[in-house]
């Protein structure tokens, strides 16, 4: 049987990538666009995006999506993680902290100092999860999203 390995994610992954992001859309139950539009995604990602995945033969079992930052404290750059998840069927193996200790590295080798993300509040496991890292928690931070017709309505708002 094969080594489960962290790697950079690689055009030979979105397919079972793709087939992961399906299963965690479900996992959240929210709406999961068409999987010709994920693979179109993954084959265009923006500039700054890194996805680490959790290979294991020809499955990808987890991945970990994260982005540059610039500036953090002291002017230094970081990463932003958009997204961790490990598929249900290989929960339990560490892949989790396999990926964020891969992150971390990554981080560090580019000249990071730290790495940021948002978590579920009424998620005690995935608290305890971050936690266990060592992460400190910035309760006096507040998360905003601009979406929809607000993020329209600002980027046609006339300048005062």
């Amino acid at each position: 049987m094969s080594e489960t390995t962290i790697r950079l994610l690689q055009p030979e992954h979105h397919e079972a990538l793709a087939a992961l992001m399906v299963e965690m859309q479900g996992h959240y139950s929210v709406p999961c666009p068409p999987v010709a539009e994920i693979l179109a995604g993954l084959a265009a990602l923006p500039a700054g995006v890194d996805i680490l995945i959790a290979v294991k033969g020809e499955a990808v079992l987890g991945f970990a999506s994260a982005c540059n930052l610039y500036p953090g404290p002291g002017l230094k750059s970081g990463f932003f993680l958009k997204e961790i998840y490990v598929a249900d069927a290989a929960r339990g193996a560490r892949l989790g902290r396999r990926l964020m200790t891969a992150l971390a590295e990554l981080a560090l080798e580019r000249g990071h100092r730290r790495i940021d993300w948002t978590a579920d509040a009424d998620d005690a496991a995935l608290l305890r999860f971050y936690d266990g890292l060592g992460a400190a928690a910035y309760p006096k931070k507040v998360f905003y999203r601009l979406t929809g017709e607000a993020l329209a309505g600002l980027a046609g708002a006339a300048e005062d």
